[in-house]
């Protein structure tokens, strides 16, 4: 859900004109100054917790940067010689973002949700750390660690040591893999 609220933002706010750029990137702005951790508490704990409310707290917070890097991607391609002559044909801004805009930031689409993953399962095992999330019937690594942190003042650290490795280890990977998709997109990249 993220990606599909980034894409439509990033692409609206540069296709569609100087108001709407004005009005979307306002609406980013807004939210990164928001603690995003405190927002998904706060949107988790009105729905209710469980999956629905991690789901909606997840996607209401982790738009805004995939967001910036489409309408930044799109604003480049803007200016291409294609879309000004699918301008010239009179095609409209929905058709040029359609068949034209999204095709070529699609790559920038798909490393920004890979790249997502980690944040996600990062702020999910938070909040049901927290006891906001899912409940503690279901089986999460947060609740692992949040029902393992009594133990640990008598003597059983592994408890936490263990699914905690584990919680790092899913992260990094997610990472890793998100930055060699990168690099095989883009593969000027590589030497930054």
């Amino acid at each position: 859900m993220s990606v599909i609220v980034a894409t439509i933002m990033g692409i609206g706010a540069a296709t569609f004109g100087k108001k709407a750029d004005n009005a979307i990137s306002w609406v980013i702005d807004l939210f990164i100054g928001m603690p995003h951790l405190v927002f998904m508490i706060l949107i988790s704990f009105i729905m209710g917790g469980g999956i629905r409310g991690i789901v909606l707290g997840v996607s209401f917070t982790h738009w805004i940067s995939l967001a910036r890097v489409v309408r930044a991607e799109v604003l480049q391609i803007k200016n291409s010689e294609y879309i000004h002559i699918s301008k010239s044909y009179g095609k409209s801004p929905w058709f040029i973002a359609r068949r034209h805009i999204l095709p070529s930031v699609f790559p920038q689409i798909m490393i920004g949700f890979l790249l997502m993953f980690p944040h996600v399962i990062l702020h999910e095992a938070a909040l049901t750390f927290l006891g906001f999330g899912l409940s503690p019937q279901t089986p999460a690594i947060g609740i692992i660690l949040s029902e393992a942190m009594s133990h640990i003042s008598t003597g059983k650290w592994w408890l936490v040591l263990f699914p905690g490795l584990l919680l790092v280890v899913v992260i990094k990977s997610f990472d890793n893999i998100g930055e060699q998709l990168r690099i095989l997109m883009e593969p000027a990249s590589s030497n930054e």
